[in-house]
């Protein structure tokens, strides 16, 4: 087991590249199942676990995949089964966005229920709910959803105002494209990561408009190709690496990045007492002095992002006062903080979606568990700002999220280091 083990102390400073985004990457994979004709060639695409499980699930589906430097290229003219494994979608929750393209394709699908992160409660039933009103007949046993139709047919699909569902979104784009007729998406997540997944879809013929908006139109048609496209850099990435050098005192710069992607967050670590600066796809980030309490509350974009939740609470139990985390989006989130009180965290959890922080002076290194992507990411930031060493475990979670974060703090001054974690021989005793 790896493990990473980081000595805090020194600001970080200078400058990171960004990956491609990871929640661009994966509807855009999936995606590729939609083209009866021509290759898919996606650019920018990160080295990453969960890249990795989703072309073992198009391979199982049938379609040839290579993935060298960055680029994927897919072709899935051919496909030999409308069947994702259990084996294969247990790894992770994006697993299940093969079901709106082979429902659309092939007119019937059985795609295990999905797994990933527990950070609480995320069905899939606002997907299979539009995959009804679209007309496919569909039953959820044995762990897996089964599904049959002759044609999507469009129709007017409304979500729940209160989650915005980027995944429900993203399979009815999908299915849509090549439903008979036209289908609108009322309360339809605005995510950037959902107009890039529109801009790829359109390259390959679907008509797709109102991207961005709370309502979506898209047009049916018979057929999709291969097109080229390349993913937008990920905006998550960018917001942990801003809070690595604000939680260290340093000055960091993110690149290449739409500030606007993430104008909800840039305004919180602003009101924090971080100097920020915007240029045109950079972002720069200096937080010479400790930072002030500030009350946050996670909601679908344009809000601020669940997923900086955990990376944003380490900035908190350092702030001068008391913050209120609100997490509205999943009901078991707070599990990491017990791994933060470990460091000297003084963290209260009133709830399943309320914790209050009140903030000291230092954290201290202790050996920590990884409880899900961003929480491991989180207990590495937390490492950087604390006194000692802290050596953080379930690297498999960060690893499904992050490429080579280890390295890429090293570039800022971080002391980090990857290390295989040897088990100790037992001893003979006599």
């Amino acid at each position: 087991m790896e493990k990473i083990y980081v000595t805090g102390g020194p600001p970080l400073r200078g400058s990171v590249e960004l990956s491609g985004s990871k929640n661009s990457s994966l509807p855009a994979l999936a995606g590729t199942l939609l083209a009866s004709h021509g290759e898919c060639i996606l650019h920018n695409i990160p080295p990453l676990s969960d890249i990795y499980n989703m072309l073992d699930v198009l391979r199982e589906l049938g379609a040839k995949v290579s993935f060298s430097n960055g680029t994927v290229v897919v072709n899935a003219q051919t496909l030999r089964t409308h069947v994702a494994p259990y084996k294969l979608v247990r790894k992770m929750r994006a697993s299940y966005y093969v079901a709106g393209p082979l429902l659309a394709r092939l007119g019937r699908m059985k795609v295990a229920l999905p797994g990933g992160c527990a950070i609480g409660t995320r069905p899939v039933d606002f997907h299979n709910e539009a995959f009804r009103a679209m007309g496919a007949t569909l039953v959820v046993e044995h762990g897996y959803t089964i599904a049959r139709c002759d044609r999507l047919v469009g129709t007017s699909i409304y979500l729940d105002p209160r989650w915005c569902s980027v995944g429900a979104t993203v399979n009815v784009m999908m299915a849509a494209s090549l439903a008979r007729g036209v289908t609108t998406i009322e309360n339809a997540a605005r995510d950037p990561e959902i107009c890039d997944f529109a801009d790829f879809l359109n390259k390959m013929g679907a008509r797709i408009h109102g991207a961005g908006t709370a309502t979506m139109t898209i047009e049916g048609v018979t057929a999709l190709h291969g097109c080229e496209h390349t993913v937008i850099p990920d905006r998550i990435e960018a917001g942990t690496f801003l809070l690595a050098g604000a939680v260290t005192g340093g000055d960091v710069t993110v690149h290449p990045i739409s500030p606007g992607d993430l104008t909800m967050f840039l305004n919180k670590l602003q009101e924090a007492g971080a100097e920020i600066k915007c240029l045109k796809d950079a972002i720069r980030v200096r937080c010479p002095r400790r930072p002030k309490a500030v009350d946050v509350i996670t909601l679908p974009f344009p809000g601020f992002p669940t997923d900086l939740h955990p990376a944003f609470v380490v900035l908190q139990c350092l702030a001068e006062g008391r913050s209120l985390m609100e997490e509205t989006i999943y009901d078991a989130r707070f599990k990491y903080t017990d791994e933060l009180t470990k460091m000297g965290a003084d963290i209260t959890v009133v709830d399943n979606h309320h914790a209050i922080i009140r903030g000291v002076e230092r954290l201290t290194g202790a050996s920590v568990e990884s409880t899900d992507i961003r929480a491991g990411a989180a207990l590495v930031l937390a490492g950087l700002a604390a006194q000692g060493e802290t050596e953080v475990g379930g690297v498999q979670y960060i690893d499904r999220g992050y490429e080579r974060i280890e390295e890429k703090l090293q570039q800022l001054g971080a002391q980090v280091v990857r290390l295989c974690d040897q088990p100790q021989p037992l001893r003979m005793v006599s």
